[in-house]
């Protein structure tokens, strides 16, 4: 007995030095366009790129391996979200989130882009049959900027 006891405690003391290095808090949110972007951006910077990609719609999303090689040399990404812009049509919310990301290359090479994404979310209260649908990623551009990251913003037409 005294013996399982220093075994569960040397375990637990090594426990931290087993550990994964410290990351960015896990994000999964669908509850709002902004929130996907962000959500979206944490499994970017968190190299999660298959939860990533499972934020687009199915009929818009690039192939998975083409989205997850775009970020091989990716260390790092931070993202502002402008002033989200939303109208209803047909049963569905149709949004425009405006963006800047900063992103870090591995070799240290910083690059500001901005842009904007268009999310589409079907009515919950309308959605009577599986398969569910969450608010979905239906496309977006980013293109590179000289603007410093902090004053950096996409415009969404």
């Amino acid at each position: 007995m005294m013996r399982l006891l220093v075994l569960g405690i040397g375990l637990a003391a090594a426990a931290p030095a087993l550990a994964a290095p410290a990351t960015d808090p896990f994000i999964d949110d669908r509850s709002s366009a902004e929130r996907v972007v962000t959500s979206l951006y944490n499994a970017i910077d968190r190299q999660e790129y298959l939860r990533g990609w499972s934020y687009f719609s199915e009929s818009t999303a690039p192939p998975y391996e083409e989205f997850r090689d775009g970020y091989a040399n990716t260390e790092a990404v931070e993202l502002r979200i402008g002033e989200v812009r939303s109208e209803g049509a047909a049963g569905s919310i149709h949004s425009s989130v405006p963006v800047a990301l900063r992103a870090t290359a591995t070799d240290g090479t910083i690059t500001v882009y901005q842009g904007c994404y268009r999310l589409t979310q079907v009515q919950p209260a309308i959605q009577d049959a599986p398969p569910y649908r969450p608010i979905q990623i239906d496309g977006g551009e980013l293109t590179p900027t000289d603007q410093p990251f902090d004053t950096a913003m996409g415009q969404c037409e």
